[in-house]
């Protein structure tokens, strides 16, 4: 099958894969002919290039990430019009079987129109982002402005356009169906987060980790990942701040994004001693490093109406770490973490609520332990990479 994945978030594939790339690589793995288009922001780095051995077209674009929200909105919409002109100046073979592409951004099923109508090609949507209403929750979109209808109808356009659509959660199919009962409800189907498998360090080498940064005799809360409004970092803070009295609760937190300026401050302000903030390591660093927590963290804010499903959770459970989340209540992830007695959860804004759940796993060691092998054994049976590809080849091929 000859298949192009239309993406925003690709690395560079000969030095790191991310959710999306492992998947390419499966399709690779298993004979297809897959063609990755993704942007580049390096003036010497565009075109055709070949990426852990996947031809990947590279085309030159506004820088999509850590900007303004007008100047990423600007970019977001001529993504399209830049991937379409570069397609056709490739000279590639265009006559793709099977169109790929995830959200966000959804303003590229304008390329994957294009190549439907163009090509009879088939297009599978993977739905991560459900945007314009993510933003609007957020307060970054007026709900009565001319951006949010145009992205709410280009939103329309893209499940209409879409022949699949694979989705995070139950709760994501019954939202899609519930706030667009115009489309058709047999395109939908569950589509986890899915990840490659990483080995486990051993007990030796964590204690090392741990010396490294100062912690042996510490229980360790870890977060990591983006830190932006999605994440609310407020909830963190407040948590952090009950714990204060419990001298051996440390708080380590490790990424970067929008929200981290405004994160050290509030630290600062409220003079968190057991609080400390990392900037991004290395995804192979930041499994390492994870191994050492005693608990990892999840936060998404009270704001949210949609139903989303943090991919971080897949690290945790690779980590065999158990999960306390704070989320909000139109997310079927709490519930879910529960059902496989990966984790605990608190609904977002609930300081007091959530300070109960995690002193439940302070208290019960054997708990956590228990908890994060049902996380490891549940990624491991149903959360693969590979699972992920069969599932989305099976619903192509048998539809």
């Amino acid at each position: 099958m000859r298949v192009v994945f239309l993406g925003l978030a690709v690395p560079n594939m000969n030095e790191y894969h991310n959710m999306f790339t492992e998947l390419v690589v499966e399709f690779r793995n298993n004979g297809h002919d897959i063609m990755v288009v993704a942007p580049t922001y390096d003036e010497k780095v565009f075109g055709m290039q070949v990426e852990d051995g996947i031809p990947t077209l590279r085309v030159p674009t506004l820088e999509l990430f850590g900007v303004g929200k007008i100047q990423k909105g600007l970019a977001t919409l001529l993504l399209p019009y830049q991937y379409k002109r570069a397609l056709k100046k490739s000279k590639i073979d265009l006559n793709f079987d099977l169109v790929m592409m995830p959200t966000p951004p959804i303003t590229l099923v304008n390329v994957a129109s294009w190549l439907k109508r163009k090509y009879g090609s088939k297009m599978y949507l993977i739905l991560r982002d459900i945007f314009p209403q993510n933003a609007l929750d957020l307060g970054m979109m007026n709900p009565k402005g001319l951006a949010y209808t145009y992205f709410r109808k280009k939103e329309k356009e893209m499940y209409f356009a879409s022949d699949y659509i694979g989705c995070m959660s139950p709760g994501n199919i019954d939202y899609v169906i519930r706030h667009n009962p115009e489309q058709n409800a047999n395109k939908l189907h569950l589509l986890p987060n899915w990840a490659w498998l990483q080995p486990n360090l051993g007990q030796q080498e964590i204690i090392k980790i741990k010396d490294q940064y100062g912690l042996l005799d510490k229980f360790i809360v870890v977060f990591g990942g983006n830190i932006g409004k999605p994440q609310k970092m407020e909830n963190i803070v407040a948590l952090a701040k009950s714990c204060t009295t419990n001298k051996d609760i440390f708080f380590l937190i490790i990424g970067g994004g929008n929200e981290k300026e405004y994160l050290d401050r509030m630290i600062l302000r409220e003079d968190l001693s057991n609080v400390r903030v990392k900037d991004f390591l290395s995804r192979e660093e930041f499994f390492k490093v994870l191994q050492i927590a005693d608990v990892g963290l999840i936060s998404l804010s009270e704001n949210f109406t949609i139903p989303n499903i943090p991919s971080k959770s897949l690290v945790y459970f690779n980590a065999r770490v158990p999960i306390l989340a704070s989320v909000d209540l139109n997310t079927d992830f709490g519930t879910h973490l529960e059902a496989i007695g990966a984790g605990l959860w608190a609904e977002a804004g609930k300081t007091k609520k959530l300070k109960e759940k995690l002193m439940y796993l302070y208290n019960n060691p054997e708990k956590r332990k228990k908890m994060g092998e049902n996380g490891y054994q549940y990624f491991k049976n149903n959360l693969l990479a590979s699972m992920a590809y069969e599932n989305i080849i099976s619903r192509v091929t048998n539809t």
